[in-house]
């Protein structure tokens, strides 16, 4: 703030707090990107669907489950077709060959290696680490069938325990559940493969005079890579040469593009779609902003979370319901004489109790949340931050830089003796012209937005605590504050006690030493604040906002938006204390600031959200980090939560609830009445449940979570 002191003097001193530029300290703080501040976060228990229990990755894995279910699905045919019992079942007759009989077993046999194989290690894997589940529940269920069914085949057990067929599509029906299963956790997967994607496969880096090809991971900091149009740029970099509107969507989740000049940073993936630039790389590797994201997408979705805990409990105590109820199943059925009875029921108990819609209910609901997020600019770090959002009913918004742009805007023009407006605001941006100070640029821009025609200068100077001055059509012009006045022993214009009262910045503008009009300058309301604020409401949620700046500034921009509460003249380091304050009253607090001088509050806050990080996506106190600067998007992280909350708790009482209807049944509860549950279809049953989980899960995708549409929702609900 010194230079702006220096500069426009005491309009700066007694508007120090105002300008807004104090409370964002340094924003090269930001460019951390190896504190991700992670906490560790705990597996999933048993139910490791990145690879089932070390089956390898999701890609190889869809592939796999698709190649072996095709394969079975062969395969079965003649087990099933040449199936006596199949054959008696469905009353048609089999040729009377010898090695008819031996069809099924031969083929059997393999279909249980190869295609119980999955099913077989999976179950061995669960035992090792002593976290038995769905995949030793399967591998039970498949064993008891195979040797049941030789048992048969060789005469040592009765005929009815033929389960060859029955085998046979339990093995194609399971293989096609974990195929569908694979492919919507792929689909999930195939978020950071995407994000992968936005870098170019070449860079073009220059060298002397020559331009080189090479792979974006082989830059180094220091070098200059040319983008050309509708090009991404291959690494994080500032621009030395050219301007271009860049694509940022793919970092802030927004599709209109922005434009960036001569000295800006640009980040790894965004594209230039109009002109070509020539970008330093200032970061490489997993320093990149695009890195910083991957990191977050992937962290949140590997991380565990109070809802997967109670999935992962009910998971290992389903397991052992179920073991519970096949043992109880086979002594029952055989204490009534009705030993093959017993097999049968056993084998179905424990092919439908299989937790595998529980275990899968959790985890793909995240999965597809924090894809979903992160395609809409918001990227959830902790996925406790997530599950907590829903329940916020005090938002806190740091004001410079969240609710305001954080840069000092002309807000008003008054004039004297009749003067011209636009006159007056040209010849002030005229004599600011040569200046680099943001109140300069502020006025400049006015002027630029307002279309108005500035004038050459000539002479330009600038004094230390007092102002600028310079020549403008043969006419000295000055712009400053107070002690500028009273070198001419000119008063102040009438509206400067009121624009004083709201906290604004005051210059006034001279004209041969005669005050020929004054602006007002303020810190710009962001225009989407006060539909943030709104929607807030409409929510339920009371709104808070809290300052450095004095209580006048504070107080204009609250009754602007509609906010309810104001903390003002707060330092840096008491707002954690505000924070608090709203806990100690028994509410649910969100903090939403900037994530540098915030971080404590942040981390006091039960959701903290960093917002307008933009490249800077490693901010460890926050558990959301939004990439836009919109404050809208904090509605997005409130529908978000509540949608998948939602899910989850749909996914859990269909996959626990059909469970626990199931066994009964497929134990023979209605056998007594002559409802008895086959084997066959308790696997489809099995199956299909994991399905109906899995497309629940797969309809968060349809949510629009851009900041506008989570608005609108909203605002519509109410």
């Amino acid at each position: 703030m010194n230079d702006q002191q220096t500069h426009h003097g005491a309009a700066e001193a007694e508007a120090h707090e105002h300008a807004g530029h104090h409370s964002h300290d340094d924003h090269s703080a930001h460019q951390s990107h190896g504190g991700h501040d992670q906490a560790d976060h705990e597996d999933h228990g048993g139910h490791d669907h990145a690879g089932h229990s070390g089956h390898g990755g999701h890609g190889d894995h869809v592939g796999q489950f698709r190649r072996l279910f095709w394969i079975m699905l062969v395969i079965a045919i003649p087990v099933v077709g040449f199936n006596d019992m199949f054959a008696h079942l469905t009353g048609y007759p089999l040729p009377n060959a010898d090695w008819v009989r031996w069809v099924s077993p031969a083929l059997g046999t393999i279909m249980y290696v190869w295609g119980g194989r999955p099913f077989l290690t999976g179950g061995l894997g669960e035992i090792r680490s002593r976290k038995p589940g769905m995949m030793l529940l399967i591998a039970l269920a498949i064993t008891v069938a195979f040797i049941a069914s030789w048992g048969a085949s060789l005469h040592l057990l009765s005929d009815e325990l033929n389960f060859w067929w029955e085998l046979a599509l339990l093995v194609v029906i399971m293989l096609l559940g974990h195929w569908i299963e694979m492919r919507s956790l792929a689909q999930t997967t195939s978020a950071l493969d995407s994000l992968a994607a936005l870098l170019p496969d070449e860079a073009e880096k220059v060298d002397g005079e020559n331009i080189v090809r090479v792979a974006p991971a082989d830059l180094a900091v220091g070098d200059v890579v040319v983008v050309r149009p509708g090009a991404s740029v291959p690494a994080d970099g500032r621009i030395v040469d050219g301007s271009a509107s860049m694509d940022e969507s793919m970092v802030t989740g927004e599709s209109k593009t922005v434009r960036r000049e001569t000295g800006e940073q640009v980040v790894a993936g965004t594209i230039a779609t109009d002109s070509g630039l020539r970008v330093e790389v200032t970061a490489t590797g997993e320093d990149t902003a695009l890195a910083g994201i991957q990191k977050l997408v992937s962290d949140a979705q590997a991380s565990s979370s109070r809802a997967q805990r109670i999935a992962d409990t009910a998971a290992a105590w389903l397991f052992w319901f179920a073991l519970g109820a096949a043992v109880i199943t086979a002594l029952v059925w055989s204490l009534i004489g009705l030993p093959d009875d017993a097999v049968v029921r056993t084998i179905t108990v424990l092919v439908i109790a299989c937790p595998h819609a529980l275990g899968l209910a959790i985890p793909l609901v995240v999965s597809i949340a924090t894809e979903r997020a992160a395609r809409g600019g918001v990227l959830i770090k902790d996925r406790l931050a997530l599950e907590s959002m829903r329940t916020v009913d005090a938002v806190l918004f740091d004001k410079t830089g969240t609710l305001t742009k954080g840069e000092p805007t002309v807000t008003a023009i008054d004039t004297a003796n009749d003067h011209d407006e636009q006159r007056v605001l040209a010849l002030a941006a005229a004599a600011e012209a040569d200046s680099e100070h943001p109140l300069a640029r502020a006025i400049t821009g006015a002027a630029s937005t307002q279309e108005v025609q500035i004038p050459r200068a000539s002479d330009f100077s600038s004094s230390p605590a007092i102002g600028v001055k310079a020549t403008v059509d043969g006419t000295v012009i000055e712009v400053g504050g107070p002690y500028l006045l009273q070198q001419h022993s000119a008063s102040e214009l009438p509206i400067a006690d009121q624009w004083r009262e709201e906290g604004a910045i005051i210059l006034h503008i001279l004209a041969d030493g005669e005050v020929i009009g004054a602006l007002r300058l303020a810190d710009e309301i962001r225009t989407e604040s006060r539909d943030a604020v709104d929607a807030l409401h409409a929510r339920g949620a009371q709104v808070v906002m809290i300052t450095g700046d004095a209580q006048a500034v504070a107080d204009t921009v609250a009754k602007d938006l509609g906010i309810d509460r104001v903390f003002a003249g707060v330092r840096p380091e008491d707002k954690a204390a505000k924070v608090k304050e709203l806990q100690d009253e028994g509410r649910k607090v969100a903090m939403v600031g900037d994530g540098v001088n915030d971080a404590p509050a942040l981390a006091q806050a039960d959701v903290g959200i960093a917002i307008g990080a933009g490249t800077d996506v490693a901010i460890g106190s926050a558990g959301v980090i939004l990439a836009s600067s919109d404050p809208r998007s904090v509605l997005s992280v409130f529908e978000l939560s509540r949608a998948s909350y939602r899910k989850m708790k749909q996914n859990l009482w269909w996959a626990a609830g059909y469970n626990l209807i199931s066994v009964p049944l497929a134990a023979g509860i209605l056998a007594p009445i002559g409802f008895v549950l086959p084997m066959s279809v308790g696997a489809i049953l099995m199956s299909a449940s994991t399905v109906v989980v899995a497309l629940n899960a797969q309809l968060l995708r349809r949510l629009d979570l851009t900041p506008e549409s989570s608005t609108n929702r909203i605002l519509d609900r109410s």
